[in-house]
């Protein structure tokens, strides 16, 4: 499959088959987000991954109870994929410093997609999380207060993989030649 197909194939999951995804093939995808690349090289992410076991259901409970609970389907995905980050090299903060961005939230949105494509790749579904309780989250894991927790991502065999159709703004309004 050509890269473009690959990004056209790829859509939020939100309803999984009950069927175990093998931790082969989630290591393929965690494999590719190592790869992604970073500023001044600083790798700046971990993933936790629970895919079985009361840790999978506590995790669950603490990301998406109360007020998270808009994002409940997440509860019945074979696997949740935690992405963390903590790290960043003296160059990249500078950097960060003089260009007001954080270079390494970038950096972690380059790795999850890398992973959620490989997924795709892989006949698996997954979708970008925002919204869950982090406080919850770190607690549960035993994060230190340092490491931020920006996404989490779900993972599974897609119940209906049917591609739905996309609303895109067209190319003549996203490109400019200058």
């Amino acid at each position: 499959m050509s890269f473009l197909e690959l990004a056209t194939r790829r859509q939020s999951t939100r309803a999984y088959l009950d069927k175990p995804v093998p931790r082969d093939v989630i290591d393929r995808c965690i494999e590719a987000a190592r790869l992604a690349p970073s500023a001044c090289n600083s790798q700046p992410w971990s993933f936790v991954v629970a895919d079985s076991g009361p840790v999978r259901t506590q995790l669950v409970d603490a990301a998406f109870s109360g007020v998270y609970s808009m994002c409940a389907f997440a509860k019945a995905a074979p696997v949740i994929i935690v992405a963390t980050r903590d790290r960043s090299t003296y160059t990249a903060k500078l950097g960060a410093f003089f260009r007001g961005s954080e270079f390494n939230l970038i950096d972690i949105g380059i790795a999850c997609e890398h992973l959620v494509l490989q997924a795709e790749e892989e006949g698996l579904g997954t979708c970008w999380l925002g919204w869950f309780n982090e406080a919850g989250v770190r607690r549960m894991l035993g994060l230190p207060r340092r490491t931020k927790i920006d996404v989490m991502i779900t993972m599974g065999y897609p119940a209906d993989p049917a591609l739905r159709p996309k609303t895109r703004r067209s190319l003549d309004e996203v490109r400019k030649y200058a």
